[in-house]
């Protein structure tokens, strides 16, 4: 069993940065691929990015490569999202995902196993 708690959101102005972050309980946090979703308002929610256990390889939407950076450090049970430079429309709740699958990449919501609550991240314009 993996529980996982984000935490960083907030209100932020066009143009700014911003990292959440998603911790994890338990002890097999690095036995786990990690990703991010988010859903905007109105929208469902969607794929944003994914790393693998050991956090050498990661995986992005198209509409965001290059946009975003996900991190994580087994030593702290914690996965990163960063993002600069945000606009208006990455106005969402983020949500962390543990997935025990061995496939890649991992970007569908049925490829996970566990989920966060989500954090609130609003970008005024």
């Amino acid at each position: 069993q993996v529980q996982l708690a984000e935490s960083g959101g907030g209100l932020v102005q066009a143009g700014g940065s911003l990292r959440v972050s998603c911790a994890a309980s338990g002890r097999t946090f690095g036995c786990h691929a990690m990703g991010w979703f988010r859903r905007a308002p109105g929208k469902a929610r969607g794929f944003v990015a994914a790393i693998t256990r050991s956090g050498l390889v990661t995986y992005y939407t198209d509409s965001l490569k290059g946009r975003l950076t996900i991190s994580r450090d087994n030593a702290k049970n914690t996965v990163y999202l960063q993002r600069n430079s945000l606009e208006p429309e990455d106005t969402a709740v983020y949500y962390c995902a543990a997935s025990a699958s061995s496939s890649w990449p991992l970007s569908r919501r049925y490829n996970y196993d566990y989920w966060g609550q989500g954090t609130q991240v609003t970008v005024s314009s």
